[in-house]
């Protein structure tokens, strides 16, 4: 049996081809999923495409798995935990991306078009056409675990998949509510049942709390303003999020009886502001709340029930609260500015803008500055800019920053002249907007003429 080469693609793997698989293939590949549920199975980490390899050593595609796997099984008595537990064996091996598309086409051909008539999109941005129930279907001719294994798939798409994917979970969730809405109200009310207790409930003497890994939600609900409370509520999401299967973008649903939001223009006034903006007043709780931030930053993964302009990533508003006091949490201000999507994320900038208000230029916040202006397109300085960095104190501080520029990039960022001289040149901006262009010459010309050498030397 030969070894079929995919052009264009490093490494090789055999392909189960239907209908005509050879027979050993097949049996490789029965053996490679019974290898998958015994751990035995080896996935290539660094190689593309993944591949899975049985003990033999003989490579899969995950998804070519996954599609033997799934036509084996009775739609009519489905075993569902036993798909579960391959479904999550596999996962833990190769990652969601690999196996999340194929889950979704099986769901789209064994319930969606089954069980369902199915119309137009109702719009141009909806991604799924209006599926509505047969009317002569009877309950007895839909089983009922393959609708527990669509309600797993939906729970998935939010847990592991990117953000954007719980309108793939909604989706699933409306055609399962269609059929059984008893089993969808289960999920609403207690998500998919593997949260421990206290992490789907917690109710203390200070504070009540839900979490929801279905939903992605986090309801808290505070009785008091102590530092008791609030320190309280940062242990219980620490907790949450310490939850393998708890998604990695969701929405913090705050009350409490403080009315405080940090002290940054522009910022949402929202719940999960008010939280962090109240716990900062307690320097105790500092620590909590970089423990919070540090679990809750994700690249590409956001707050969910905030708009599209104000978007953010989870920990943004505990990182905020913490930069504001000042020089020891910088490193962290710099963690989650270099993780903050660059095309997407702008709150960023509002808060560099506050902290330079409130602690002007010095090495530390230019360090700052420098992390901030490589995490957006280009950050707009604000109008008090120019007169902040006008006095020796502070342009002796960007010359400090500019001897010793690289110390302030990343070492694969630092290897390349041109992206150094873009990164200077960002800072910049940062600070004299469009002024800074054509070497500064606005800027030294209008310069007065004690410190123009300075602002020469910056410009050169």
């Amino acid at each position: 049996m030969s070894l079929p080469k995919r052009d264009g693609v490093q490494g090789r793997y055999y392909l189960i081809q239907k209908p005509d698989t050879n027979p050993e293939v097949l049996e490789h590949a029965d053996q490679c999923i019974q290898d998958v549920l015994d751990g035995t199975a080896k996935e290539n980490h660094s190689g593309y495409p993944v591949v899975v390899r049985n003990q033999s050593g003989t490579p899969f595609l995950p998804s070519q798995l996954l599609e033997r796997y799934l036509s084996k099984l009775p739609l009519k008595g489905f075993p569902y935990e036993e798909a579960v537990t391959f479904c999550d064996a596999l996962r833990r091996l190769v990652g969601w991306r690999e196996i999340g598309h194929t889950l979704g086409k099986y769901i789209k051909h064994q319930v969606q078009e089954r069980f369902f008539e199915i119309g137009e999109n109702e719009d141009y941005f909806s991604p799924f056409p209006l599926c509505t129930a047969w009317p002569e279907l009877r309950p007895e001719d839909v089983d009922e675990n393959l609708l527990r294994f669509t309600c797993y798939v939906a729970v998935c798409y939010t847990v592991y998949g990117a953000s954007d994917n719980t309108i793939i979970t909604e989706h699933y969730l409306d055609l399962v509510s269609q059929l059984r809405p008893d089993m969808v109200k289960q999920l609403k009310t207690a998500g998919s049942g593997k949260l421990p207790k206290d992490i789907q409930r917690r109710k203390t003497e200070h504070f009540t709390a839900s979490a929801n890994d279905v939903f992605a939600t986090i309801r808290i609900t505070a009785r008091d303003s102590t530092e008791e409370c609030y320190a309280e509520i940062l242990d219980y999401l620490c907790a949450v999020l310490e939850q393998e299967g708890f998604p990695r973008s969701y929405s913090v649903e705050f009350r409490g009886k403080e009315k405080l939001y940090l002290p940054i223009p522009g910022l949402p006034k929202k719940g999960v502001n008010q939280l962090f903006a109240c716990a900062v007043q307690h320097p105790n709780l500092h620590p909590a709340m970089a423990r919070y931030a540090r679990l809750a930053m994700r690249e590409f993964e956001w707050y969910q029930n905030l708009s599209d302009e104000a978007c953010a990533m989870p920990g943004t508003f505990a990182v905020f609260a913490l930069g504001l006091e000042g020089e020891p949490w910088a490193p962290l201000v710099t963690e989650y500015l270099d993780l903050c999507d660059d095309e997407h994320s702008s709150l960023q900038g509002k808060f560099l803008h506050a902290l330079i208000r409130k602690f002007g230029f010095q090495p530390w916040t230019l360090g700052v500055l420098v992390r901030g202006a490589l995490s957006m397109q280009w950050l707009e300085p604000a109008r008090e800019f120019r007169s902040l960095i006008a006095n020796e104190e502070s342009l002796d501080a960007l010359l400090a920053v500019k001897r010793r520029f690289s110390a302030y990039l990343l070492p694969e960022e630092n290897e390349d002249p041109k992206f150094r001289a873009i990164a200077w040149q960002s800072l910049l901006w940062a600070i004299w907007g469009q002024a800074s262009e054509n070497g500064g010459s606005k800027v030294i010309k209008s310069a007065p003429k004690e410190p123009r050498e300075r602002y020469q030397e910056i410009f050169r």
